[in-house]
């Protein structure tokens, strides 16, 4: 690693940088963004059998809202069902944005990494690059494997750049994609639950969900 750091000059510290928090995101998105963590079907299960069965409480309440995300939201709109269709959309929706918000923490860093690293890897080029024709200048072209292990170091920088650069921004768009898909699945339960609060839709159990 030190073999491969040192000629590619100080460039190659932000990029091994921006590798280590690339790695930290991805490993941590991983871990957050799991569907049993975000959208539990056994605990969204559970609430449609207390809803049908009349046995939903302040503390059964609790225990949705701190099981997951997805309850936070239809916690949100039980509570303030009592106030109309209206009031319990718009607290589904309150509540929806700042889910959102933590689904997609750490995204936006992951993202920048990958347009920067290459931006970065083309500089430390560039400046390889500007060494290696101040050499020229000083020595002339007499020994071309210096010349030709010079231009090679410069691109070091280049390499390890788009090395950070192509996970980075695969696992950004894997992620984003992620979150889409849970978001629409919140959104779903979210309408389903005013459906049924209000008395438009029945409640149907999924008893193999079952925990």
């Amino acid at each position: 690693m030190l073999e491969l750091l040192r000629p590619g000059g100080f460039i190659m510290i932000p990029l091994l940088i921006c590798s280590v928090l690339a790695l930290a995101i991805i490993i941590e998105r991983f871990y957050a963004l799991r569907v049993n963590r975000v959208a539990p079907p056994a605990t969204t299960n559970e609430l449609w059998r207390w809803i049908k069965k009349k046995e939903l409480n302040s503390r059964k309440l609790r225990l949705v809202q701190e099981s997951s995300p997805l309850g936070r939201i239809m916690v949100a709109g039980l509570t303030n069902a009592k106030h109309g269709r209206d009031i319990m959309k718009e607290s589904i929706e309150h509540e929806a944005s700042q889910v959102v918000h933590e689904l997609e923490r750490f995204l936006n860093p992951l993202g920048t990494i990958a347009v920067i690293t290459p931006l970065l890897g083309l500089l430390g080029t560039v400046i390889g690059m500007i060494k290696v024709f101040a050499q020229i200048q000083l020595a002339g072209v007499g020994d071309p494997g210096v010349l030709a292990g010079g231009i090679s170091e410069a691109l070091i920088t280049t390499a390890s750049g788009l090395t950070v650069a192509i996970p980075a921004l695969i696992f950004h768009r894997f992620f984003i994609r992620r979150v889409d898909e849970m978001v629409v699945n919140m959104e779903q339960e979210a309408m389903k639950l005013v459906e049924v609060v209000h008395g438009d839709r029945d409640i149907v159990v999924n008893e193999d969900s079952e925990s």
